[in-house]
């Protein structure tokens, strides 16, 4: 991204890092997923920036102040996503409501290694996208 400096505009900085993200492998998007938390948590696996952190608490107000069975089938679904995948479930959770994302998990854990990796980074993208606009222009 650096190296690609300077950029037009917003958009410019968008398309770069997507083709960026699109170019790498499976490990640097495994490592990315790292350092978010899982869907109901606060703490990522890695340690991030407090403004990461705090991003991601924005993120997932979807599922602040839901019921406790609501809490519980996210955090059976997220084991279950976890042991199948290997890695942690990755969704845009942005403007999602609590059961959007458990449909969302469920409908996953459908889906083989091979077709998950591709939307699981997919949703990366999403996220990335979000944050380069929240981080550019204070959005």
């Amino acid at each position: 991204m650096a190296d690609a400096r300077p950029y037009e505009n917003l958009a410019d900085v968008i398309t770069r890092a997507d083709k960026i993200w699109w170019s790498l492998d499976r490990d640097d998007w495994l490592e990315a997923f790292r350092s978010h938390p899982k869907i109901g948590e606060k703490k990522a696996a890695e340690t991030v920036s407090a403004q990461a952190s705090q991003w991601s608490g924005q993120e997932q107000a979807g599922v602040n102040a839901v019921s406790r069975e609501t809490t519980n089938a996210l955090a059976a679904l997220n084991r279950a996503y976890e042991m199948k995948f290997g890695y942690i479930f990755i969704i845009c959770a942005t403007g999602k409501s609590s059961g959007e994302m458990l449909a969302a998990l469920r409908e996953r854990l459908e889906h083989d290694a091979a077709e998950e990796l591709p939307i699981a980074a997919a949703e990366q993208g999403k996220i990335t996208e979000l944050r380069l606009k929240k981080l550019l222009t204070g959005a």
